[in-house]
């Protein structure tokens, strides 16, 4: 299963988080990306928030003014089967990042204006089971941009990723 990184997103602190052509990434996450609270958003099990593009358009196409970056995504990610990803999985982003998803992200009071009437729950996991945003633990640092590949893969980091059948 192959994707693309469509937009990197980064902020001083809050939403949305703004475009970035390129990133570097730590065991914190995007290198620059701040959070308003630290206790709830952050921190090595929650380094990097990921979303897909085909979401955030199917949230467009029922009338929510939703866009990437707008609900707090570091790594807003095109072609890969949103629903199929949970925590445990494994992707190579680029080719030097490794993160596993640590669990899904609850929808945070903080991005009601990304959807119609600001019913922010529509991409809760509990709701509506494949539209919530990811959080992912970085196994392996390195560089990121916008256009490079991300890949479902098995291994482990230090050995190189293996892409998994």
């Amino acid at each position: 299963m192959n994707g693309r990184i469509f937009q990197l997103n980064t902020s001083p602190g809050g939403v949305p988080k703004l475009a970035t052509h390129e990133a570097l990434v730590n065991e914190l996450g995007l290198v620059g990306d701040e959070h308003r609270f630290p206790d709830i958003h952050g921190g090595p099990e929650r380094a990097v928030c990921l979303f897909s593009l085909e979401r955030i358009l199917e949230l467009q196409a029922e009338g929510h003014p939703i866009f990437p970056g707008s609900v707090g995504e570091n790594v807003t990610i095109s072609g890969l089967d949103w629903e199929s990803l949970n925590p445990g999985v494994r992707l190579a982003l680029g080719d030097e990042v490794l993160v596993e998803v640590t669990s899904y992200t609850s929808p945070c009071n903080t991005i009601p204006a990304s959807f119609a009437d600001g019913k922010y729950q529509r991409i809760s996991q509990k709701l509506h089971p494949g539209w919530s945003r990811l959080y992912a633990r970085v196994l392996q640092g390195g560089r990121l941009a916008i256009g490079q590949p991300v890949r479902v893969v098995n291994g482990t980091a230090g050995q190189g990723p293996e892409v998994s059948q």
